[in-house]
């Protein structure tokens, strides 16, 4: 088991909570929530050692057309960089669709 940290400026704040995915096999949890500061920090807990550098590249990837501030958790179990980046995009897009369902 391996605990990854990453930081990441960002300027839009986050304003509700997202949960998405399932930690099963090959599958990870993403769990957004708003942060104290126009930063983002990304805890990673995974049963895979040694990936730290493709982690790196997929929330670099990420953070670069997304500029939101979050704090954010995963919880991998073997996911792939694609169901990575499918599983952020979703979790970004939760935390969203909350932000317009309350207007």
């Amino acid at each position: 088991m391996e605990t990854l940290h990453y930081e990441y400026q960002g300027n839009k704040p986050l304003e509700r909570r997202a949960h998405v995915g399932v930690v099963a096999s090959g599958d990870l949890e993403i769990l957004f929530e708003p942060s104290d500061d126009l930063s983002t920090k990304v805890k990673i807990r995974t049963g895979s050692e040694g990936f730290a550098e493709i982690w790196k590249k997929v929330l670099d990837r990420f953070f670069a057309m997304n500029d939101v501030a979050a704090r954010i958790e995963i919880n991998d179990f073997g996911a792939t960089p694609g169901v990575v980046s499918m599983r952020l995009a979703q979790a970004l897009e939760v935390s969203r669709d909350h932000e317009n369902n309350e207007k």
